[in-house]
Parts: structure tokens; C-alpha cells; sequence
């Protein structure tokens, strides 16, 4: 048979994973690691810089793959199918737009091969305790508000809510096979790039215990050790790697109709026990209708929570008049599509001079605004490696203003030398009506 491997009589299917170290490695453990019956020829990767070129570890990839397993660049698709006469290429990222995923699905039809997508039943780990699920349409909906909210509603009651989070493992992948992050050392222990540092280090300051990685049956296992209940903090617009007995699903009205066009974005909403609208505050009616009518549309039975996200700041600096240059959260201002965030957001609030930072860009970042279009006023907080953050670290103090304003949940300064003070913008879910998370929890009988 063509493009296919006899071994000891059964037949073995070649394999690629499309991927951004992130579900394509945890998609390689649920359905592929230790089975006979595929072979995974190897990985791809886009989205993340710096992942093509490195192997997943042999370590982890278990006896069938003594040398481990290369990563490639996506860009190499057709040429790989071809070379390894695959039978099948796995499509495991998020936050792309659906026509985006057919070309793909295209692509490796043309060159002869299958596509296909692995779905809930297929992947998903089941918990002995309590899941939470929170969710989202697309990146920088939300979902990091949501989950530290429903953690705090279970500390108020007395109850230990553990949180896992989507991989990032963008590192050592046997040192990150699992991680525990409870207090701010384990950040410099686990070596985290900031992307992971905006996942970690807020729920970790306000005490609460986060785990990570890249083996989630071991991350599963040890956070059911010591919880109540698991919540589950989703990456990008990804569905729940752990089957939740409650699903929240974040969406965002400024982005209204995204909930209908982007992958898995939808398959969550379709899923969602209840949907988020989250920014109201920053959305208009018209915004806020079209995204109710698109939930009842894909999904009648969710029930609706309409949310606020609100802004703050512990600095009393009076920034009107002043020249600000603005960071924004990295994934939802490039990947996520926004052209601005929450600094942005409150700069204007506060009525500061927001900076043109486009003169003052150096390598990575610069090359960030050739790729993503809708970067104009805000300079994203790349540092997925220590060159992105160098570079980060000189297009900040080259800016000619007298504040920068974070919109990044972290505090850069403990990873940046900065020339200039820096104004840290922090957010929070705040529900509108009687219909609420708390209510939510209690119906469900969790509280």
C-alpha cells in the first residue's frame, strides 16, 4: 500500500503534527505516544518563534522514538508530506480563522495526504475531582479574569481551587515536564519567557497555585493531589484538554462575529454551559447585541453572564498631557488580532499623549509590526527567548516619552532595566444583573 509501513503484520501510519508546542505535543500524548499503529514522522510549528529547529525529546517521546521527534517549520509542509510519504497530517493549534484551516486541510490534500482534526473525546483527561473549564472565542477575550474570579469565589468559601493552565512550554521540555508555580521563585526556577510569566505570575501573587507543562496526565495527577477543585485556564481560543463538568466560554464583543469564523473558537461556543461577554464597558450596544444573537444562534441552552472588565492602576501619576509609549499583552495583540489592549485603553482614560513607537522599534519587535498588520500604536511584549526580550528592553528605553503604560499583566520590571517609570495597568471581571459566577457555581452545586 502507498505511503504505508508493514511491521510484525499490522500496518503503521505516518504521521505529522501541526502544531505551536502547545496542543500538538499534548494531542502526541493522549492518541499517539506508545501506539504501535503510528508512527509520527515529526512536528511542525508556526505562531511561536524559535521552536522549528529543536527536537521533542526522546525522553518524552517515549521507546517508539529513541532519537525523539524534529520539529519543523510549517513552511515545509508539502515538501515533508512528500519526503515521508505521510498518510496523515493532524491539525492541532488555535486562534486561526476557519478559511485559514481549510487552506491547510488544501494544501495536504494536494500533496496527497489525509487532514484531520482530533476533537474532545479523542484527547480529553478525566479528573477524579471537580473540573472548571474556562474558555474563550479568542485570544485576549478575557479568560485569565474569569479564572482568577472563580478561584477567588472558592477561597472565600474555604475550598482550594488549583488551576492548570494550556502549555507554553517553550523551554527545556523535560525540565518543564511539569511545573508548579505557587510562589513568584518558581518563575526564575522554570526559566519562563514572559508569554508565560502573563499566565503565572498574577493567580500566583493573589495565592493561588498554578500548574503547567507538557505531560498533563502527570500535571493532572499532581494537582488532584492537593485540590479541591481544578480549574482549567485556557490558552488562546483552545478547548479544555481536561473534561470539565462546568464549561465557561469567554467572548468578546469588540471582536463580535469572531465567535462565528475562528478555530476552536467555535467549537467552544457550541460546547459552552455559559458564555462570558466580557468588555461591555468598552463595547457598544450594537457590538453587544450582535454577539447575543450569535451565541443563541450557535448555542440556545447557554446561559449568558454580561461582564465588565475593569481597569486599574496602583500608580497615582497624573498622565494627562504626558507622552506615553503603550505594551500590550503579546498573544492578543498579534496572534489575537487586536490592535490595541487594555493600555492602550487606559492611557486614553487618563488622557496621556500616546507615543508613535514605529521610530524606535529595533529587530524582533520590529519585525512583529511587519507581520501583524494591526500594530500601529502599541509596542507587543514579546519574550518568547532572552533576544526578544533584549530586544523589548532597547525599543523601551529608546522611546522618547516620560511613562511607558503596561497593559501586560506582569511587572516588567523584574525582567527589564527600564530608563523610564512605568505605570502598570491591571484588570479585573466585574459581572452586570444577579446572574453571575457565583450564582452559576452554586446552581451547579459547586459552592
Amino acid at each position: 500500500m502507498v505511503g504505508l509501513t508493514t511491521q510484525v503484520g499490522f500496518v503503521t501510519r505516518k504521521i505529522i503534527i501541526m502544531g505551536a508546542a502547545g496542543r500538538d505535543f499534548f494531542d502526541f500524548y493522549q492518541f499517539y505516544k506508545d501506539n504501535p499503529f503510528y508512527h509520527v514522522v515529526c512536528f511542525t510549528a508556526t505562531q511561536i518563534p524559535g521552536i522549528a529547529g529543536r527536537k521533542f525529546p526522546s525522553k518524552l517521546a517515549g521507546k517508539l522514538y529513541p532519537k525523539g521527534i524534529s520539529i519543523f517549520s510549517e513552511e515545509k509542509l508539502t515538501e515533508l508530506i512528500q519526503k515521508y510519504k505521510v498518510d496523515e497530517v493532524v491539525f492541532a493549534y488555535s486562534d486561526v480563522p476557519h478559511e485559514y484551516v481549510m487552506h491547510k486541510a488544501s494544501e495536504c490534500l494536494a500533496a496527497g495526504t489525509n487532514f484531520r482534526l482530533l476533537g474532545p473525546n479523542a484527547t480529553m483527561l478525566k479528573s477524579t475531582k471537580p473540573v472548571i473549564a474556562v474558555c474563550a472565542v479568542r485570544t485576549g477575550s478575557g479568560k485569565s479574569q474569569t479564572t482568577r474570579k472563580i478561584a477567588q469565589i472558592f477561597k472565600s468559601r474555604g475550598k482550594k481551587a488549583v488551576i492548570i493552565r494550556h502549555p507554553m512550554p517553550y523551554g527545556d521540555l523535560v525540565r518543564q515536564e511539569v511545573e508548579r508555580f505557587a510562589k513568584l521563585s518558581d518563575l526564575k526556577k522554570y526559566k519562563t519567557t514572559i508569554e508565560e510569566r502573563e499566565e503565572y505570575e498574577r493567580p500566583v501573587r493573589e495565592g493561588f497555585v498554578v500548574y503547567a507543562g507538557v505531560n498533563y496526565e502527570k500535571i493532572l495527577h499532581a494537582a488532584e493531589k492537593e485540590a479541591d477543585v481544578i480549574i482549567w485556564d485556557g490558552g488562546n481560543n483552545d478547548f479544555s484538554f481536561i473534561q470539565p463538568n462546568l464549561l465557561f466560554v469567554v467572548v468578546d464583543p469588540l471582536r463580535a462575529g469572531d465567535e462565528m469564523h475562528y478555530h476552536p473558537g467555535e467549537t467552544n461556543l457550541r460546547m459552552a454551559d455559559v458564555c462570558v461577554i466580557n468588555k461591555e464597558n468598552a463595547a457598544d450596544p450594537t457590538q453587544i447585541k450582535a454577539t447575543v444573537k450569535n451565541i443563541h444562534h450557535f448555542n440556545p441552552h447557554a446561559r449568558i453572564i454580561h461582564a465588565e472588565s475593569i481597569l486599574s492602576s496602583e500608580s497615582n501619576v497624573n498622565l494627562r498631557g504626558k507622552r506615553v509609549v503603550v505594551v500590550e499583552d503579546g498573544p492578543t495583540v498579534t496572534h489575537g488580532g487586536m490592535p490595541y489592549g487594555a493600555g492602550t485603553v487606559f492611557a486614553k482614560m487618563k488622557k496621556a499623549e500616546i507615543v508613535n513607537p514605529r521610530p524606535f522599534l529595533v529587530r524582533s519587535i520590529e519585525k512583529a509590526f511587519e507581520k501583524y498588520h494591526q500594530l500601529d500604536t502599541v509596542i507587543p511584549a514579546l519574550g518568547y527567548s532572552k533576544e526578544q526580550i533584549r530586544d523589548l528592553e532597547q525599543t523601551l528605553n529608546s522611546a522618547e516619552c516620560d511613562y511607558i503604560v503596561s497593559g501586560t499583566p506582569i511587572d516588567l520590571r523584574n525582567i527589564l532595566k527600564l530608563n523610564k517609570p512605568i505605570i502598570q495597568v491591571n484588570y479585573s471581571l466585574k459581572e452586570k444583573g444577579k446572574f453571575d459566577l457565583k450564582k452559576v457555581l452554586k446552581q451547579k452545586g459547586f459552592i
